[in-house]
């Protein structure tokens, strides 16, 4: 087959029936990694994506460089302090992964290196450190390290005094894992080998053979992780689903003791719990409080019955989190789309917020491990200016900028760019916004060429945030756009129920309803107006193109979930059965019809699409790699036009794509020519 031919993928029919309905998939013998069929149609299309593309590559070049010159590639993170030590994470220039180090007491002392993963990486294609947990004596420190992408880590441990590695190997976890405070005993969470479902909690013992089983969870629909409290007085267990949470507790100097169940789980139930001097503090949906409130309970009266409320539930404030210090209580909440950050001292003597002056921005607290301290850290950002980490003086209310994202190559001015929030009217009549970003003297007159993104789904909220990766379209005359869709929860809780299970539809009409806004209000028009998503924003792109191609010139699909009839009545895919309350389950007629009605895969139709480019991940944990590669063979099957269509799997990564800052640049690099390909720009 030629490189400039569209591949053709066989057509071999599999009888899919299910509530007496019958799906003839043409492509199901895609679902296997093994096949060496397989593996030859994904190497086609790549060669074919990379064949139709083979006119961008200087461009790309030309893009990746300019995206990595801005990077400040010889740069520190800002050091925060734990149990004595100074933790730092850097980089150095010309190395794509992080060193990770540490200094005694003060900054001034020297520097005590912990992991260099620039060398821990030779050898792989892919390679991820992740779960560095070190023990209350500060001697030893435990990693996971996935060296696939699928999200599967063994864990190690590495002597700080010796900087030699113990025997002790832990496969297929999280890579997460807690330290008992006896610095021997070692709390982790395992994976289902076919489902990778974190269900299982063991203890480890140092020079240990065999592990001890302490929880695991029977409910195929919950997983289970286990932390520390930062009071660290408790190990806990946490067992989540979509909707409903449920703890344990084990007091962590005592490793061989018994965990005791915090509130048992009660469908509909979400709770979460920090630890405070003698009570736990409980953010939680209780009584109906769909937005969340605060509450606490004695360490040793924890049913729900005995809880007490803090602050109160508001219909219009959603609470987010909370950060536990000494003296004070830091709450994040979000009204009207705004991230807020409340500080309320223990003893009620002040009660205040942060102020924020901008329409469009992110602000949330990071790094807060010391819990002795006045200084509360928080990171800082819009569309329009680059993020900083802030120390905030929660006693004097003064605030020290300790660090300023650097963006280099010499160009980017922010008073060069304007960012504003715009609403558009779904078709239900709700009111949908939008942020947008542009360089200055833009025209409202339909010619500009414009982004749209969003995501939608599990109440994740894309705020506005800076990207120094943005600029090279910004630069080049482009829009770009964030619809904040329901589905996420930036108008709170409710925001996100109103586009799940059987509302998932408002997902879709309410991004059509923003592209068609955008395009009455001048901004762009069809011929320029591109959408983009990822996962559960691929599924979006998918279901909008499906209803609506008219509206884009092309779109970039990313790891998108688009076979989701299918896949949601396997519960043998990663995932699924932890994702019935968020689409529903199959298994029941009602949830299989409403699915079945926006699937992507499902309502392909013989008529023309966008162009479009998808990729996939061959060892993607969380979107199998098939959906994707079988929605592309379907597409070249029934579409009626004559535009791009490009298929790119990367046969070394998983769901987030290659490892290594500037490697994922190329993929973003090859994303943004494929846009300005389209609108006739070459450098």
């Amino acid at each position: 087959m030629s490189r400039n031919t569209p591949p053709l993928a066989k057509k071999k029919p599999h009888k899919l029936e299910k509530h007496e309905d019958v799906r003839i998939d043409s492509y199901f013998w895609m679902n296997d990694r093994e096949d060496p069929e397989v593996i030859e149609y994904l190497k086609a299309e790549n060669s074919y994506c990379d064949s139709q593309m083979a006119h961008t590559k200087d461009f790309q070049k030309e893009l990746f460089e300019e995206m990595k010159a801005r990077i400040k590639e010889d740069d520190t993170s800002v050091p925060y302090k734990y149990n004595g030590y100074w933790y730092i994470t850097k980089f150095e220039k010309g190395k794509s992964y992080p060193i990770y180090t540490r200094k005694k007491n003060t900054l001034d002392n020297p520097e005590e290196l912990l992991f260099d993963c620039n060398e821990m990486a030779k050898g792989y294609s892919y390679f991820k450190l992740a779960g560095i947990s070190i023990s209350p004596d500060n001697n030893l420190v435990a990693f996971g390290v996935d060296t696939i992408g699928r999200r599967k880590y063994t864990i190690h441990v590495k002597d700080l005094k010796t900087h030699q590695l113990w025997s002790d190997k832990i496969e297929n976890t999280t890579g997460s894992s807690s330290w008992a405070n006896d610095n021997k005993t070692l709390f982790y969470t395992k994976k289902d080998e076919v489902t990778l479902r974190a269900y299982q909690v063991y203890k480890h013992k140092l020079g240990q053979k065999s592990d001890a089983l302490i929880f695991e969870e029977g409910d195929d629909s919950f997983g289970v992780t286990v932390y520390k409290s930062k009071s660290r007085k408790y190990i806990i267990i946490a067992c989540y689903s979509t909707l409903t949470n449920e703890y344990h507790i084990l007091n962590a100097d005592e490793p061989d003791g018994k965990f005791e169940l915090f509130q048992q789980r009660i469908r509909g139930l979400e709770y979460s719990i920090a630890h405070y001097d003698n009570y736990f503090y409980i953010l939680t949906n209780k009584d109906k409080a769909i937005n969340f409130k605060l509450m606490k309970c004695l360490e040793t009266e924890r049913y729900m019955d005995q809880w007490e409320e803090v602050i109160g539930h508001r219909k219009d404030v959603l609470i987010e989190n909370i950060d536990i210090f000494k003296d004070y209580l830091v709450i994040s909440e979000r009204h009207n789309g705004l991230n807020k950050l409340r500080i309320k001292q223990w003893d009620n003597s002040k009660d205040y917020y942060l102020p924020f002056d901008n329409e469009t921005y992110t602000a949330f607290t990071s790094t807060n491990v010391d819990f002795d301290t006045e200084c509360l850290r928080y990171s800082y950002n819009s569309l329009t200016t680059p993020a900083s980490v802030v120390e905030f003086n929660m006693n004097t209310k003064t605030k020290h900028v300790l660090k300023e994202q650097e963006v280099l190559g010499g160009k980017f001015d922010k008073d060069n760019y304007l960012s504003e929030r715009i609403w558009a009217i779904a078709e239900d009549g709700t009111k949908i916004p939008m942020s947008l970003v542009y360089k200055k003297g833009i025209e409202k007159d339909g010619n500009n060429p414009l982004l749209q993104y969003a995501y939608g789904s599990y109440g994740s909220t894309v705020d506005p945030y800076f990207s120094t990766i943005r600029l090279s379209l910004l630069d080049r005359g482009f829009i770009y756009v964030i619809s904040h869709v329901r589905g996420g929860e930036y108008l709170g809780r409710r925001w996100y129920e109103d586009g799940k299970l059987l509302k998932k539809q408002n997902t879709f009409k309410d991004f059509i309803a923003c592209s068609k806004h955008l395009i009455e209000e001048g901004y762009t028009s069809s011929k320029h107006l591109y959408a983009m998503g990822g996962s559960a924003g691929g599924l979006l792109i998918g279901a909008v193109i499906n209803d609506a191609p008219e509206l884009y010139n092309g779109v970039i699909a990313a790891v998108p979930f688009v076979d989701v009839v299918t896949t949601m009545l396997d519960d043998s895919i990663p995932l699924t059965t932890g994702e019935y309350d968020e689409w529903g389950n199959p298994n029941d007629k009602l949830y299989y019809d409403y699915m079945k009605s926006y699937s992507p895969y499902d309502n392909i139709d013989s008529k023309a699409y966008p162009n479009m480019l998808v990729t996939a991940g061959l060892h993607d944990s969380q979107v199998q790699y098939w959906e994707p590669a079988k929605w592309v063979a379907k597409l070249r099957e029934l579409k009626t036009d004559s535009n791009k269509l490009f298929l790119k799997t990367n046969m070394d990564a998983g769901h987030g794509g290659a490892s290594g800052r500037f490697e994922s640049l190329r993929e973003d690099a090859e994303e943004f020519a494929f846009l300005l390909d389209l609108e006739g720009i070459s450098s």
